[in-house]
C-alpha cells in the first residue's frame, strides 16, 4: 500500500552522525525533493487510519510542515506548527526537546484549552521530539485525538507507548551504517473508532 514511501526508503543514502546512522529522505528531509506522489501517498493513509474529528492538525518544524500543509489542504482543519524559534507570543509554551543527536526547545503557539488535536509528524526514532510535543499540549490542555508518524525506527515509539500515548507509524525501518536494511509496513493501519 506504501510502495512509494518503501521503494524511496530503500533508497536513501545513510551517513553517521556521530554514533547515529542518519538516514537523508525526502519525508524526513526535504532532500532530494519532496514527490507530490509521495505526499499523496502518505496522507492518505493518514487520511484512511487516523481520527480526523479534531480542532485542530498540530505538526513539528520542520518536516512536519509538509505532511501538516498537505493533510490541512484535504481535510480543511486548521493547522499549528510546533516551532524552534521563540515569537514571545502571549500564551507561548516553550518545552525542552532532546534526540538522537541534539537538544534545543520547541515552541507551541496556537492551541486552547480544550482543543481536539491529532499530531503529525515525520520521523520518531529516541521520541524526544514527540515527547516534548506531547508535553506541550499537554500543559496547554489540548485533548489528544491521535499521534501518526510515518517513520519509526529505534525505541523511542514503543517507550512512549509504555507511557500510555497511542503512537501510530507508517513504516518501522532499521538501518545500519550504509542504507536502510529493513521496512516493516505497520499493522496499525485500521481506521481506529473513536468512542
Amino acid at each position: 500500500m506504501l510502495d512509494r514511501l518503501k521503494k524511496s526508503l530503500l533508497d536513501a543514502p545513510v551517513f553517521k552522525r556521530g554514533e547515529y546512522n542518519y538516514f537523508i529522505h525526502p519525508i524526513t528531509d526535504g532532500v532530494p525533493e519532496i514527490r507530490p506522489e509521495l505526499i499523496r501517498e502518505v496522507v492518505g493513509q493518514i487520511v484512511r487510519i487516523a481520527d480526523l474529528d479534531v480542532d485542530k492538525i498540530v505538526a513539528v518544524e520542520a518536516m512536519g510542515i509538509p505532511i501538516g500543509i498537505a493533510l490541512s489542504i484535504i481535510t480543511d482543519i486548521p493547522l499549528v506548527i510546533i516551532r524552534k524559534r521563540k515569537y514571545g507570543l502571549p500564551g507561548e509554551i516553550e518545552v525542552s526537546q532532546v534526540t538522537g543527536y541534539s537538544k534545543s526547545q520547541l515552541l507551541l503557539n496556537g492551541i486552547n484549552r480544550g482543543d481536539k488535536v491529532i499530531v503529525v509528524d515525520d520521523v520518531i526514532s529516541t521520541g524526544g521530539t514527540l515527547m516534548a510535543t506531547l508535553e506541550s499540549l499537554k500543559f496547554a490542555g489540548a485533548i489528544l485525538k491521535d499521534v501518526v508518524v510515518v517513520i519509526e525506527r529505534g525505541d523511542g515509539a514503543n517507550r512512549l507507548r509504555a507511557k500510555g500515548y497511542n503512537i501510530r507509524t507508517m513504516v518501522e525501518v532499521k538501518v545500519d551504517d550504509k542504507k536502510v536494511t529493513q521496512i516493516i509496513e505497520s499493522e496499525l493501519t485500521e481506521k481506529v473508532d473513536a468512542h
